[in-house]
């Protein structure tokens, strides 16, 4: 069985009355919605035929007469770096020639200070440097989002090869290995 509410009394109490009115003392009205009133249906317009696909064009001269026709590689994921340096790079197997810590600096003095360095290692015609930027808090630092984003863009896009996280002996998820293009003659 249902536990019965407790009764309300039919009216309210002066008390309820004086409390009410000052809590609506300012409140103001909402103005009341127009009716709304919808307009006929248009007629019905038929519906566009869509154009004709664009026609296929034909196989090539060599294909026709069955012969196969030289087969496309499929793109490198890495391109400049071959899988023996890329599997190097990964396991932490190039000496690393320069290094830097970012961490502690604020994002401004950090972008600043990579600039200086990438520049110069570039200019010294460096291969491999190791960019300290610390973990950060909460598993996201912000120059650990940033420090890739940077070498990847702008300035450096031309000089900086590739970018990988570093092995723990170098730093691990708080450093990342920066691989320079090499320099030709």
């Amino acid at each position: 069985m249902k536990p019965r509410r407790p009764s309300r009394p039919a009216h309210a109490t002066e008390d309820e009355k004086r409390l009410f009115a000052t809590v609506m003392r300012d409140a103001v009205p909402v103005k009341r919605r127009a009716k709304l009133i919808h307009p006929a249906k248009p007629a019905a317009k038929p519906e566009p035929v869509p154009p004709p696909p664009p026609p296929v064009p034909p196989p090539p001269a060599a294909a026709k007469r069955g012969r196969a026709g030289p087969v496309a590689a499929p793109p490198k994921p890495n391109p400049g770096l071959d899988r023996g340096t890329e599997k190097r790079l990964k396991a932490g197997d190039i000496p690393i020639e320069r290094r830097i810590d970012l961490h502690g600096m604020t994002q401004a003095a950090a972008h600043a200070a990579l600039d200086r360095f990438v520049r110069q290692a570039a200019r010294d015609g460096l291969r491999l440097l190791l960019v300290i930027t610390g973990k950060g808090s909460a598993s996201e630092g912000v120059l650990r989002r940033a420090v890739p984003r940077w070498l990847n863009s702008g300035e450096h896009a031309a000089t900086v090869l590739r970018t990988a996280p570093a092995q723990a002996r170098h730093g691990g998820e708080g450093a990342l290995y920066v691989l320079m293009r090499r320099r030709r003659p």
